[in-house]
């Protein structure tokens, strides 16, 4: 039996791998595919990380080039982190799929691996999910009654605009990932609709440096989740719009309209070449400006009450306001040939035949720490602060869980040793 099967070999599960490594602790690290695939396979061609490089620490290895303040692109992502695996030697085992994990009547895990040369068990004491925070991408009900002539993909199906048909291509949804590629479609020449979704947006700069780098200094990359005002309903609102092309800017959804992209409201419904978008345009726009404002507010005071030296204060105001709100969209008639979604992903824990999970299907944790014996979780936004999930929080997670985990192996040793 092993002693900790880590499930994906993503940055997160190979941290927790890094830490036992170090402890000593026997354990194994699955992954259906390769290390960290997912940031070639996954992001468009123009990616950009929308937090600065600084951000990016791994247990035992940092970004440490010569642009601390830019933004790495996704070939750069992938080099760095190519970098950190050859600082060490974790016990991965590649195209292996775990299908089936379920609590063993004599306690542990029984897992189901399905590999190239079929299916087979293993056993472990310990497990911990890696496989990321929502692994399903999310189309509405609709999508299948469209007309077949419109392409449909995935915002992580996306790479280019070449890879469309001609045309103009409808985008729903704006957060990060939506807004990004409206972006990267409209630099591309293309013609560009845009259902916007209720995303708040932040300012790339404000008085002389990135808001990112004002809010970890500020302590909220830090703060516990339940320590924010509005409780769970406040954390699980969608991550601010910003992008880090070329240096990093704001994403602007109302200078897009003056350059000519169409904005629209939630998309509600569609069917052949027909959809119908609620007239929630304008509050959308206001309410994501209102954030970035409060942003920009909270950043004000923390100026004052520190005394450090910055620019001067400012505001963003309106450059352009929807003046009649479209709420139907003929696709045809507008020569719209592709729509690309964004609008999210859900989680998908069916393999998992453990009591771990809320309504929603969610895993009921604390820190990653879940009520079932051995059973943990690593990697999920919010897990414990705005910084898990992110480069910046991984290494915390990562060592609290493996902490516990070795706890657990010295706790028995302990045991053991004075006879009990």
């Amino acid at each position: 039996m092993t002693k900790v099967a880590i499930i994906g070999a993503g940055q997160a599960g190979l941290s927790v791998s890094w830490y036992l490594g170090r402890a000593g602790i026997d354990h194994v690290v699955l992954e259906a595919a390769t290390p960290v695939h997912a940031w070639a396979d996954s992001r468009w061609d123009n990616f950009t990380l929308v937090t600065p490089n600084w951000h990016c620490r791994l247990p035992g290895y940092h970004y440490d080039g010569p642009d601390p303040d830019g933004f790495m692109t996704r070939d750069e992502v992938v080099q760095w982190l190519a970098g950190w695996l050859d600082t060490f030697a974790p016990p991965v085992r590649t195209h292996t799929r775990v299908t089936k994990l379920r609590p063993a009547p004599d306690g542990g895990f029984e897992l189901t691996l399905h590999t190239a040369t079929g299916e087979e068990t293993l056993s472990c004491e310990h497990a911990v999910v890696a496989t990321g925070g929502y692994p399903l991408p999310v189309t509405p009900p609709f999508a299948s009654a469209l007309d077949p002539s419109i392409t449909q993909i995935h915002s992580e199906q996306y790479r280019n605009a070449d890879q469309l048909p001609d045309g103009a291509v409808l985008v729903v949804g704006t957060g990060q990932s939506g807004a990004q590629i409206a972006e990267d479609l409209h630099l591309a020449g293309r013609r560009v609709h845009l259902a916007v979704g209720n995303a708040p947006r932040v300012a790339r700069f404000y008085r002389g440096r990135d808001c990112m780098t004002w809010l970890s200094d500020m302590g909220l990359y830090d703060r516990a989740a339940g320590e924010y005002t509005g409780g769970k309903a406040a954390i699980e609102k969608t991550n601010h719009y910003v992008t880090g092309r070329d240096g990093g800017r704001d994403i602007d959804l109302r200078q897009f309209a003056v350059e000519g992209m169409r904005l629209y409201g939630t998309l509600d419904d569609g069917k052949d070449t027909t959809l119908r978008f609620a007239p929630t345009l304008r509050a959308a726009l206001d309410h994501a400006d209102a954030v970035y404002n409060s942003i920009c507010a909270d950043i004000d005071a923390h100026i004052d009450a520190t005394g450090v030296d910055a620019g001067p204060p400012s505001r963003y105001t309106p450059v352009w306001e929807p003046e009649n709100e479209a709420t139907t969209l003929d696709l045809a008639a507008e020569g719209v040939t592709s729509i690309v979604w964004a609008i999210g992903y859900r989680p998908d824990y069916r393999w998992i035949e453990a009591s771990a999970f809320d309504g929603a299907g969610r895993p009921m944790q604390n820190r990653g720490i879940t009520t079932v014996p051995g059973l943990s979780f690593i990697g999920l936004p919010w897990m414990h602060t705005w910084g898990s999930g992110r480069f910046l929080g991984i290494d915390r997670d990562a060592r609290h869980i493996a902490t516990t985990i070795v706890a657990d192996y010295d706790d028995s040793l302990l045991r053991l040793a004075a006879g009990h």
